[in-house]
């Protein structure tokens, strides 16, 4: 169960109220998990957190009242049954809220019409991202959960390697790869672990199948732990058997992209250049149609965040922010090679959290 310092908590409302007020909104809701996780410490599946300038109220149902408690001390309780919509409202009339901030990236239009035809406000208004803005530069105690994340991944990648053999299927190391982690205090993957070999390894996101390992077989694992609600990730492609020469030299331009990348990771640098320094060594050496994804997103309580290092990255890097780098090269019928570390932008220097070897692993 994640815990965090009241005085971060106190510190993160209080910087989401100025933001608030600078909106002139009366109140807020927020209903995304993420978002009341990082606002208010609840890790429950269900909450709606109504937030003005003086108030900070939690609503949920039986099944997390006790956890709320604990969890959310800033907040006040308030459990509902029945209609959310007319517990809602008993607390917006007893506030006296005219303007509602409402996540207009995250509800549902259906959600939205429910809100404008029940609700009790005269104004319904969007909040702008201002909690993912927050979220964008992580503080010293989610930088040490996602630390912790990225251990229990690394571990995994050297407790996996001598479980590859010919004939062990993808779906065998993945199982390998989750299992362990979950030994390891994950609460489970961050997302549907990637194991594609062989052929099947030219997919960027080819999930784990049934397909058998073979000598000669490029493998990507990409894959990440859950750890006190809090991601990683991480990229390796390694060999089973000696690989073909182009599958080499692909490999070793990857690395050089991927090291470039990372040594360019800093504050005040423009995302979309940050991904044009990887793509300049690719496209230079003959892959440009090989490479067709971004170089790396943010990562937090959600896998894929801002920022986004891609062509069209609008973000400028500042101290906190957690992104991968993760350049690949993609070949269709022959194999792909994708390195990926997850790193802290540090000033002129980033922090690489991901420590497991980059170097060509043949087994």
């Amino acid at each position: 169960m994640n815990t965090v310092s009241i005085a971060i908590m106190e510190n993160r409302l209080r910087k989401f109220r100025e933001k608030l007020k600078e909106k002139d909104y009366d109140a807020a809701l927020i209903t995304k998990r993420e978002n009341y996780i990082y606002i208010s410490g609840f890790t429950g599946s269900s909450a709606y957190l109504v937030i003005t300038q003086d108030d900070a109220i939690l609503v949920t149902d039986f099944r997390y009242i006790e956890q709320a408690g604990m969890q959310a001390p800033l907040f006040k309780v308030t459990k509902y049954q029945g209609s959310l919509i007319i517990a809602l409202n008993d607390i917006l009339k007893e506030k006296g809220i005219n303007s509602l901030g409402f996540e207009e990236a995250y509800i549902t239009y259906e959600t939205y019409a429910d809100y404008k035809e029940k609700l009790s406000v005269k104004e319904l208004n969007p909040l702008g991202g201002i909690i993912e803005n927050l979220r964008l530069s992580k503080d010293h105690s989610e930088t040490e959960v996602i630390k912790k994340a990225v251990e229990v991944a690394d571990n995994a990648f050297s407790h996996v390697l001598p479980y590859i053999k010919p004939g062990v299927s993808e779906l065998d190391i993945a199982a390998e790869i989750e299992y362990f982690m979950k030994k390891q205090g994950a609460k489970g993957p961050s997302f549907e672990t990637i194991v594609a070999s062989g052929e099947r390894s030219s997919m960027p996101h080819g999930v784990a199948s049934g397909r058998k390992l073979k000598l000669g077989d490029a493998i990507t694992l990409d894959y990440g732990a859950l750890y006190n609600d809090y991601c990683s990730d991480m990229t390796r492609t390694v060999f089973l058997g000696n690989p073909c020469e182009e599958l080499k030299k692909i490999y070793k331009i990857v690395l050089d992209a991927q090291i470039s990348a990372l040594n360019s990771t800093r504050s005040g640098m423009a995302a979309k250049d940050v991904d044009g320094v990887a793509r300049e060594i690719i496209n230079g050496s003959g892959y440009e149609k090989n490479f067709g994804h971004g170089l790396g997103h943010g990562v937090g309580l959600e896998i894929h965040e801002d920022p986004r290092l891609s062509p069209t990255g609008s973000s400028i890097l500042q101290d906190g922010m957690v992104v991968t780098v993760e350049p690949g090269i993609y070949v269709e019928g022959l194999g792909g090679v994708r390195i990926e570390d997850i790193v802290v932008v540090n000033g002129d220097k980033p922090v690489v959290l991901t420590r497991s070897t980059k170097e060509m692993i043949i087994i």
